[in-house]
């Protein structure tokens, strides 16, 4: 058998050598081979790919032992199917474009699907499903790193995970992208009907609505793209028409004329939050409203900055407690160019009388509070404006204009008729449409509502009993004062775009209160039938569904609501955790919460996370306008997807975050770090066909007490280590400290590991000549690398997986490598010994830098320390060494001081531990004296230049105070150095008086 599987991997070998000849130059050596895997490098011919060095170098395939030659034999038939990673060893630097590859390749071995056989509790992430007109921007970019990394970290644990993506069909941006579309072609939407213009928004669809999912893709998100959904899809169609029918048949959905937020040019009602507010330059007109009966001298002077809405004015308003004007209320006011139309004048605390001229126009059809102010104080409500925002014929001779255009011949016209007091340059805060940038206008429109605090009082129930936890804790507060103050929800859109309302009217009747809810057009027909007669015709109600209200399901209609037997809906659901940014805590947030506990019964997800916002550098929004946004995309051609990953989630839970090419440029670095030190391991680790050396590697048991309290000091310092950061690490994980955990990895990695652990391997490694020392050093090195990959897998994916696959006996994929164990042991003596002999090295480097010793150069060293001290340093005095640059036949352990202390350097690492460092060794003492006291000449004159302009009244009392700041922080630093260097010359000058 043993021959059969050798010459099978001869031949093998012999067709990767022909095959990688034959792919050109494009190819390194021995690693092409061509297949007809679509992971196939876009660097070489088509259809060939890379195999794993590791397998295939010269070093590593001379000789196969019989013990391992059918795992090889295994690796190199499934390479036929996919590709093998490149290794660390051979390529300089992490190639970012593999990240696509890598990607294909998890998705394509069904690694993003929940393994529902390992039975454990499900961990589910809705993902927050993306406008389909979207593209790539930050915001993305954070959301799916964030939950990313909470899908790898539980995929890692063992739970079955989920994460469940989908588009939104973003009902206005939709409809406005493809409305811009035809009419590039000159086609109006209104020349196509609704049918066929509905069509070519499918149509838009099915060409670019996949963009937004492959830049989501290109980011790592390891989603189960099999379910992925769309909030137009069948299934959650019908899931929106149910919760409609079944909210009308309780009582809670309701037609009604209120406020809403008009878009003029949308021809549409939008949501809050699809208002955006801006302080803007505007006007402050001031007009004369006389009171009816009175003199010429009585009249009332408003302030307003919209004096196209005075056509609306139902009353007019003073503050109770204003002396000035309580005369006139209870009386009458004329509404200017109104042909004396008549209204009260009221009081009420509501006014300020600090603002303006402390009077105010009450236009209940237009201004919000007003609004309000009307309902509580029984006033009429007019409405002076069309849908199109031009004046109605309410307005009179205005009527038919912009409310613009009206606004200017209207204050031309006052000032014609003396009414025109004046107007003053003022700053508004003015509502503009999120998708269309025009302003809004509040508007009185018949529309579909919602009742709220019924479905409020539940959501505010499932936090206060602790069924939802909100993190940040103090969105909590946030939350609950919206649900307390909650208003009804508008959810009617005048779009074609959408779900449609499923409410149909009987043709012929003239009112609209006699209406059928019903969940298709044939079950309505046959309820009018019923009721009117068989020759009845209905038509369905024109409107849309505010796109907010199919996303309120989001969290179980994807999951097959509302047949609550569906196998997803039964294992999935209540999901587990909801990651958003924190702007939509109310908009989306609360109403699935709200929308869940209604229909499920129970609260969509037990935990919401909310993250921040990205800010450039110094803090600002990013926009177009300030070119300040990073886009995505670009980000990730220039640094890596692992860098930027890393970078946003080093932010903390609900602040926003800074983001600067400086701190991208740093974790690049970083990615490049971990590479280097995969090289650096895989090329100090034995053949693979040296079966001795690797069963003696294999027999070390870091999980085991006895063995790590065999371990020498530094393999003991740095598995303990480790050990401590996996618990860290994990308790972090679970409490969702992101920033936390990617902190304390590369903290870890990049001191601990890289610049102590791996420097003082070198001393085994390269300078022990036992072998069986070696060992104990490339176990380590090995256990502690494949672990802190494991740990920083789910925040950088694509590099660890990368040099995962490089690694000896890796087993299965990083993505689904089990998480490492807790409470493994560690030897809290053996980390303070080792931190004592850092210290040591580190007040050794400190004199070596002082004295400018060449790094080459190796200086002798006399170590007083206790017998305890003495006996773990000196058993690493080759690790001392090798990180002091000592000379390892002259470092001498000893009790006291040596003879020659009073010419050497004296230093104190610690309790119990100094050293005496030959000053002859380290410097030619007669030069650095000259060379010191020319310096100190030179520092003396520039000090002096300094006090003599901080001596000079000119200069004080006339230069900036910024400069005069900067000339004394000069000076202190100036006389710190000259005392310095005076005293390290006087040091150095002892030494030779007492030489001599």
């Amino acid at each position: 058998m043993h021959t059969i599987v050798k010459k099978a991997f001869a031949r093998r070998e012999d067709n990767i050598t022909a095959l990688a000849s034959s792919a050109g130059e494009k190819c390194p050596p021995a690693m092409a081979v061509c297949t007809s895997s679509f992971l196939s490098s876009t660097s070489c011919p088509p259809l060939c790919f890379r195999f794993n060095p590791l397998i295939f170098s010269a070093r590593r395939r001379s000789t196969l032992s019989l013990s391992r030659s059918r795992r090889f034999f295994f690796i190199s038939a499934e390479a036929e199917n996919r590709v093998i990673f490149t290794s660390p060893e051979f390529a300089k630097s992490f190639d970012f474009s593999n990240e696509e590859r890598i990607y294909k390749w998890w998705e394509s071995q069904g690694y993003f699907k929940p393994n529902i056989v390992k039975g454990s509790d499900p961990f589910v992430v809705p993902m927050p499903p993306p406008n389909v007109t979207g593209s790539l921007h930050m915001g993305h970019a954070m959301f799916v790193t964030l939950e990313d990394i909470m899908i790898r970290y539980n995929r890692m644990k063992g739970r079955p995970t989920l994460w469940l993506p989908g588009t939104d069909h973003a009902g206005i941006a939709t409809q406005l992208v493809v409305e811009r579309m035809l009419a590039a072609e000159g086609v109006k939407k209104a020349d196509l009907g609704r049918d066929e213009f509905t069509k070519r928004v499918w149509e838009w669809k099915q060409k670019y609505g996949g963009t937004i999912t492959n830049q989501i893709k290109r980011l790592g998100a390891s989603c189960d793209w099999t379910r992925e959904r769309f909030t137009l899809d069948g299934q959650l169609s019908r899931a929106v028409v149910e919760a409609f029918i079944r909210l009308h048949e309780k009582g809670l959905i309701y037609q009604g004329s209120y406020m809403v937020n008009w878009s003029p040019n949308l021809q549409t009602a939008v949501s809050d939050l699809e208002v955006e507010y801006s302080e803007e330059p505007g006007t402050l007109y001031y007009i004369k409203y006389r009171v009816a009966g009175g003199s010429k001298s009585d009249f009332l002077t408003i302030a307003t900055t919209r004096p196209e809405t005075l056509f609306g004015d139902t009353a007019v308003a003073v503050n109770p407690q204003d002396e000035r004007y309580a005369k006139y209320v209870g009386k009458q006011t004329i509404v200017p160019l109104t042909f004396g139309r008549h209204v009260p004048i009221i009081s009420d605390k509501y006014v300020d009388k600090d603002f303006g001229t402390g009077v105010l126009k009450i236009s209940p059809g237009h201004d919000h509070n007003d609004y309000l102010l009307a309902r509580k104080l029984g006033l009429p409500i007019l409405n002076v404006m069309n849908k199109d925002g031009t004046l109605n014929e309410v307005a009179g001779l205005y009527a038919g204009l912009d409310r613009f255009e009206a606004r200017k011949k209207l204050w031309s016209d006052l000032e014609e008729t003396g009414l025109a007091v004046k107007k003053e340059s003022h700053v508004s805060r003015v509502p503009r449409s999120q998708r269309g940038g025009e302003i809004i206008e509040p508007l009185v429109s018949k529309q579909w509502f919602v009742a709220m605090e019924p479905l409020a009082e539940r959501a505010l129930e499932a936090v206060s009993k602790g069924e939802l936890t909100i993190m940040p804790e103090r969105f909590e507060k946030i939350y609950k004062h919206w649900l307390s103050n909650i208003k009804d929800w508008c959810i009617s859109r005048q779009l074609w775009w959408g779900h449609r309302i499923p409410v149909w009217y009987v043709s012929g009747k003239d009112t609209a209160d006699e209406y059928i809810v019903a969940r298709s057009h044939r079950e309505a027909l046959t309820k009018a039938q019923e009721k009117y007669g068989k020759n009845v015709e209905i038509y369905q109600d024109p409107d849309v569904l505010d796109t907010w209200f199919s996303s309120s399901l989001w969290p179980f209609s994807t999951l097959g609501w509302p047949d609550q037997s569906a196998e997803d809906f039964k294992r999935f659901y209540p999901t587990s955790v909801l990651e958003t940014g924190h702007d939509i805590l109310f908009f989306w947030v609360a109403r699935m919460v709200m929308m869940g506990i209604e229909f499920t019964g129970t609260v969509p997800f037990s935990t919401v996370y909310l993250h921040g916002l990205i800010r450039d550098s110094q803090g600002r929004k990013m926009s177009k306008t300030l070119g300040n946004a990073l886009d995505p995309t670009d980000t990730i051609a220039e640094y890596g997807t692992d860098a930027l990953r890393f970078t946003l989630a080093l932010g903390t839970a609900g602040q926003d975050l800074n983001l600067s090419t400086e701190r991208l440029t740093s974790n690049k670095a970083f990615t490049n770090k971990l590479w280097n030190a995969g090289k650096f391991i895989l090329r100090n680790l034995p053949r693979q066909d040296d079966t001795p050396t690797w069963e003696a590697l294999r027999a070390h048991k870091f999980d085991k007490m006895e063995f790590v309290l065999k371990l020498p000091l530094p393999e003991c310092w740095v598995v303990s280590k480790l050990h401590i950061l996996i618990d860290e690490v994990t308790a972090s994980y679970d409490k969702f400290f992101f920033g936390d955990v990617g902190r304390e990895i590369y903290d870890f990695f990049w001191s601990d590991f890289a610049d102590w652990y791996i420097e003082a391997s070198k001393a085994r490694l390269y300078h022990s000549g036992d072998y069986s020392v070696a060992s104990v050093s490339q176990a380590a090195l090995l256990y502690i690398f494949e672990n802190i990959l494991k740990l920083l897998h789910p925040f950088m994916p694509f590099v660890t997986e990368e040099i995962w696959q490089a690694l000896p006996s890796r087993g299965e994929a990083l993505i689904v490598s089990a998480w490492p164990p807790t409470s493994l042991p560690r030897n809290i003596d053996s980390i303070k010994k080792f931190e004592n002999l850092q210290a040591f090295t580190r007040a050794i480097r400190n004199v070596r830098a002082e004295y400018a010793v060449e790094p080459a150069k190796l200086i002798s060293a006399s170590i007083v320390a206790n017998t305890d001290v003495i006996q773990y340093i000196s058993g690493e005095r080759e690790v001392l060494a090798l990180l002091s640059r000592l000379d390892l036949g002259n470092v001498n352990f000893v009790e006291s001081p040596p003879g020659d202390a009073d010419q050497s350097v004296h230093i104190v690492a610690g309790e119990g531990l100094e050293a005496y460092l030959p000053l002859s060794d380290m410097v030619d003492i007669s030069a650095e004296v000259q060379r010191l006291s020319k310096r100190l000449v030179k520092m003396q004159a520039e000090y002096d230049g300094l006090v003599a302009r901080l001596n000079s009244s000119s200069f004080v009392d006339k230069a900036p105070e910024d400069i005069v700041r900067g000339v004394r922080e000069k000076v202190a630093e100036a006389e710190e150095k000259l005392t310095l260097t005076k005293n390290r010359l006087n040091f150095i000058k002892s030494k030779v008086w007492i030489a001599n």
